[in-house]
């Protein structure tokens, strides 16, 4: 579905070198995560597959093309919804497809649908403002489902909510991966977040990022994040993929 083909990005802003040879293959229909310190270019990576920024040397190949410009077949989720704060969730999950200028009544139908998916069938005329932190990344997820992409990039879309709520998020999200069987590429600070999700986890190096390792995560697939974090076989996939991260000086001294 996606591949990184001897990708390297170096930013002339700054001379960053953020990826070094980035070879990497991301099937259709499979869940993966990316995990590695901050500033080793994973959301560079969704970036590039997005087609919002290029690579310096190599290519991105999108269901056999190179991506050479913005990516419309992708939906892209980030740590902050970006809803419009004057519009009712049913306008803002409505939004890609008045870009795209899709008749009214379909339109209406297919928000409604969303709305559904994401468990907020009733909340379509109130606004953002009223919604709690969870809620409003739900019509994130809404609005992302709406114009059904083939691929999902998400960017550390629970990054900012607490603890408990953001279990519930991962495991909506196994059941919205369920319910469309699209493919899925999740970048994350959180290792058990990782494990919980996906079926392969990434292991990038610092920077410059490179693919250090590949990890498949043979665990059931219909999980519940919950009980799957107790098991050994969860918790030694979380410390092997520790194991790999790249550690600041003082903790690697411990």
């Amino acid at each position: 579905m996606v591949a990184f083909q001897g990708v390297t990005k170096k930013f002339r802003s700054s001379g960053q070198l953020a990826l070094s040879h980035v070879d990497l293959e991301v099937h259709e229909g499979e869940f993966l995560a990316i995990v590695g310190p901050s500033g080793c270019g994973k959301s560079t990576l969704l970036n590039m597959a997005a087609g919002t920024i290029r690579p310096t040397t190599g290519s991105v190949i999108f269901r056999g093309e190179a991506v050479d410009g913005p990516n419309t077949q992708v939906g892209y989720l980030t740590q902050h919804d970006t809803l419009l704060n004057w519009r009712t969730v049913r306008k803002n999950v409505r939004l890609p497809l008045e870009f795209r200028k899709v008749p009214r009544k379909e339109a209406e139908e297919r928000v409604r649908k969303a709305l559904a998916m994401v468990g907020l069938p009733n909340a379509g005329d109130r606004y953002p403002t009223q919604l709690s932190g969870g809620m409003r990344q739900r019509v994130a997820i809404a609005r992302t489902l709406i114009y059904e992409p083939s691929v999902y990039l998400m960017d550390e879309p629970f990054g900012a909510l607490d603890a408990q709520l953001r279990v519930l998020m991962q495991q909506e999200l196994l059941r919205i991966r369920e319910a469309t069987g699209g493919t899925f590429i999740l970048v994350t600070h959180d290792l058990n977040e990782a494990v919980a999700l996906a079926d392969r986890v990434v292991a990038v190096s610092g920077q410059p990022g490179s693919v250090k390792r590949i990890f498949d995560i043979d665990l059931p697939r219909d999980r519940d994040v919950i009980a799957i974090s107790a098991t050994p076989k969860f918790r030694a996939y979380v410390e092997d993929l520790w194991s790999l991260m790249d550690k600041p000086p003082a903790m690697q001294a411990v």
